[in-house]
């Protein structure tokens, strides 16, 4: 597929004065079906979590992919890529200076082994696809769209592919394996909001959405329909609806499943023994944005 550089999409800094109007984003909407009291720690209490050294690998590789694609299409090449790794986590790292707590100060043996499997990651993406080969409207695109029933959606695209005829294709990038069931459903629950946002932003729906899992190298790909993409939708607005409801009153209940091993907040969940906070009350409800480490599984 192929396409023009074009940004068409609401910037991340537009809004109206004062701030900008509360949203739905792919990873609080995911958090909020999975465990209620999730979206309440991160959305509402928004008490910070350690990212782990596996969300900055990923959040270092998205950032060398969408480097890669801003090059000439010759010049996309592994050994390229693997050039940008140590320039793009410097950049990283003079943003977000704490990231490099993670590892012992002065340990440059285990940054350089920690660098070494995001190249891994980089040659596995190159297992895939030869970017060589394709010409991306947008990568790390930013888009936004307001439901009929008023719900607002934003989010984050890694990829937007389209073709000269005009079909779309949003591809995601995953630096972990492909999942099982619960991951897969997860991972698609985001591809089916960017297909939703850009259906009504463009009146075109996807025809497919890829997730690539550069762990073991392997890609899942999905055709939406229409009817599919309205259920969808509906269920977005009830997502939406039960947040707000909850917000009033501040019932946020725990959720527990699988996934509760790899929570940071056991401590201050009722299910594991602890008490959350104090509720602080429904101030403005969660702007939407994601961080980068969202968009880096």
């Amino acid at each position: 597929m192929a396409g023009t550089q074009t940004a068409i999409e609401p910037s991340p800094t537009d809004g109206p004065p004062g701030g900008r109007r509360p949203a739905l984003s792919p990873s609080r909407a995911a958090d909020f079906k999975q465990c209620p009291l999730l979206y309440r720690f991160r959305a509402v209490d928004r008490i910070p979590e350690a990212p782990s050294k596996a969300q900055l690998r990923g959040t270092l590789v998205h950032s060398v992919l969408e480097k890669l694609f801003a090059l000439p299409q010759a010049e996309r090449v592994p050994e390229k890529a693997k050039e940008l790794l140590g320039p793009a986590w410097s950049e990283l790292t003079e943003e977000r200076p704490e990231w490099t707590e993670l590892f012992p100060e002065g340990d440059q043996q285990e940054i350089a082994g920690w660098l070494d499997s995001a190249a891994k990651l980089v040659d596995s993406y190159f297992g895939l696809e030869d970017p060589r080969r394709l010409d991306p409207e947008a990568c790390e695109l930013h888009v936004e769209t307001e439901l009929g029933s008023g719900v607002l959606l934003r989010g984050y695209i890694d990829r937007l592919d389209v073709a000269p005829t005009g079909e779309i294709r949003v591809v995601d990038y995953k630096t972990g394996a492909a999942p099982r069931e619960i991951g897969e459903a997860k991972a698609m629950f985001q591809m089916k909001f960017y297909a939703v946002v850009l259906w009504r932003l463009r009146g075109i729906v996807p025809r497919q959405l890829k997730l690539m899992y550069l762990t073991d190298g392997q890609s899942l790909a999905y055709t939406p329909d229409e009817p599919e993409l309205r259920r969808f939708e509906r269920t977005l607005e009830a997502i939406w609806q039960a947040i707000l409801r909850a917000g009033k009153t501040g019932d946020f209940r725990p959720n527990p499943s699988k996934l509760c091993g790899w929570c940071d907040h056991q401590s201050r969940c009722p299910s594991f023994g602890g008490t959350p906070p104090e509720y602080p009350g429904w101030p403005e409800p969660d702007p939407g944005e994601e961080s980068p480490l969202d968009r880096a599984d």
